[in-house]
């Protein structure tokens, strides 16, 4: 019986299969899962998907139609992937699946294969099985992919029966239905299998409270399944830019959310955008699904045209104008930590930067110090909150702020707001007991004004650092020096909380990023402050560096 998670991933490692970044870090996670017994795999229960769909479900277009489907190696090990890993009691692991691909490699007639096996062999009965976009007309195309194979398979067509909206199957009371947005209307729904055509192209809020109202009517399922294919887009903010987050967040370690699967085929360098071995990794099709003449002509086409030159990018490289996706890796994060303290005592008499994130003032602020020693990076970070939002703040994050004040990494100030002595306090203590001297202070634009002042009356060098995609340098050098392990953060978890939930904003267009938090309830005030001490470091290190380097 063949396993082709394994073959897929064997293939990856001798070079046969080129994918991304992405794909390479899924099927890690998949394969080492699986030998260090964190997922359990079930090759029978994949292998009778994949037999299923190459004995029944057909080609609806083109020169191959209507024959049988016949899977290429890259479906054969994601659908495995689905479908064989399960709980310890059979149960699928996986609920949610973002497969993001580029154009052409087919992935509307694997939504519509993945539909006909949960139709009539996988799902429970009384399922209900969903193909939805913004239009109803753009929710026809997998649905028609499924009922084309429905009516020519003539003993899965005596088993179903047209209505009027709708096809029911009635020894199981299977229902199958397209259907456009409508929120209200979704709550009464309770999917077995929501399909969601082109979710680069929903609208961002109404998308957003869609998705949600779909998913969370899985609640009675034991085993239901969101499947979402997209290739790139423009919408910012929406669906697709949070699946995109939570599937790169998982992918990197950085997130406990088990339940998504993010199958995210891309170019890894978009300065090779034309390049037909790079592509290979954003259309594992090429060559079988789509010719490698056809997207040679789409390249040269995309070559005389701007325009072209970003839809080749979006539909064929898969790489949304602005997307967001997580930043560091747990692993990255986890070689910075230690469990050693950093004190100011510990690095007395010896030159440094700071870095200032005052954020809301009713919110979490941040501040650190960036001290070099023998080519190392040491960061000493700290963090204030409003001494009446801490059982609030401590509901809303689930992070024990209580504790982190009693670890020492935050201190309560001010009532309702942050009181921003208690920052300038922290700074001057620096100089005042250990003679740790910043020879620089970055904060974003947006600080108290008066705080700067404060730092100035007492002698300190003040640089503004506006945190936008100006910063794409310095947040370069910042993971260069991570991943080198020159820069180290000690015991201090409320920081690494703030690494890890950081992600990058790019432009493909300007190859630049920026700052961004994870979602909507992530806080990233200790990284932020550590871009700007960072940032003065890079900007002035040319007069300052004898100094900073600290060299005897």
């Amino acid at each position: 019986m063949d396993n082709f998670i394994l073959a897929y991933y064997q293939a990856i490692q001798d070079g046969t299969e080129l994918v991304g970044m992405w794909i390479r870090l899924l099927y890690e996670k998949i394969v080492s899962g699986i030998e260090d017994g964190t997922y359990i795999f079930d090759q029978k229960k994949a292998n009778r998907a994949i037999r299923y769909i190459e004995t029944f479900f057909r080609h609806n277009k083109g020169k191959l139609a209507p024959g049988v489907l016949k899977l290429d190696l890259w479906e054969k090990a994601w659908i495995s992937i689905l479908y064989g890993i399960v709980d310890d009691r059979g149960k699928r692991i996986f609920r949610e699946v973002a497969l993001f691909v580029g154009r052409k490699c087919g992935k509307t007639l694997q939504a519509g294969a993945i539909m006909s096996y949960e139709s009539y062999i996988d799902g429970e009965y009384g399922s209900e099985i969903y193909c939805i976009a913004p239009k109803l007309d753009q929710s026809d195309l997998v649905y028609s992919a499924w009922e084309f194979t429905m009516l020519h398979c003539p003993d899965l067509e005596k088993r179903t029966k047209k209505r009027k909206n709708d096809y029911i199957i009635p020894e199981t009371n299977t229902t199958i239905k397209k259907i456009a947005f409508s929120e209200k209307k979704a709550d009464g729904y309770s999917p077995m299998l929501t399909v969601a055509d082109e979710m680069s192209s929903w609208p961002a809020a109404r998308g957003l409270r869609q998705y949600e109202v779909m998913t969370s009517g899985t609640g009675a399922r034991e085993e239901p399944i969101t499947l979402s294919i997209s290739s790139g887009g423009y919408v910012d903010g929406g669906i697709y830019d949070e699946l995109f987050t939570r599937g790169t967040s998982f992918l990197l370690g950085a997130s406990h959310d088990q339940r998504l699967l993010p199958i995210f085929y891309m170019i890894d360098d978009i300065e090779k955008w034309d390049d037909i071995n790079e592509l290979r990794k954003s259309l594992p099709g090429l060559g079988s699904s789509v010719s490698v003449q056809f997207i040679l002509d789409e390249i040269n086409t995309a070559r005389d045209s701007l325009s072209k030159k970003t839809e080749f990018l979006c539909k064929y490289c898969n790489i949304k104008q602005n997307s967001t996706q997580a930043w560091l890796s747990a692993q990255t994060v986890k070689e910075a930590s230690s469990n050693e303290e950093y004190t100011m005592e510990r690095f007395a008499h010896k030159y440094c930067v700071a870095g200032i994130d005052l954020s809301q003032t009713t919110d979490l602020t941040s501040a650190c110090l960036v001290i070099e020693e023998k080519g190392q990076l040491y960061v000493i970070s700290h963090f204030w909150l409003p001494t009446e939002k801490l059982s609030d703040a401590i509901a809303r994050d689930g992070i024990p702020y209580d504790a982190m004040i009693q670890k020492g990494w935050m201190s309560l100030a001010g009532e309702n707001f942050v009181d921003y002595h208690a920052v300038f306090d922290w700074i001057t203590s620096a100089v005042k007991e250990h003679e740790l001297l910043p020879l620089m202070v970055g904060y974003d634009r947006y600080s108290a004004q008066y705080l700067i002042q404060d730092l100035q009356a007492f002698g300190f060098q003040t640089d503004d650092v506006y945190q936008g995609h100006n910063l794409t340098p310095v947040i370069y050098e910042m993971e260069g020096l991570m991943k080198d392990g020159r820069i180290h953060i000690g015991n201090n978890e409320l920081l690494k909380i703030h690494l890890l939930d950081s992600a990058l904003e790019r432009d493909t267009r300007a190859q630049k990023v920026r700052l961004k938090k994870l979602n909507n309830k992530s806080h990233i005030d200790g990284t932020a402050a550590l871009l700007d001490a960072l940032c003065v470091r890079q900007k002035w290190y040319g007069d300052l560096g004898n100094r900073l380097s600290n060299q005897e």
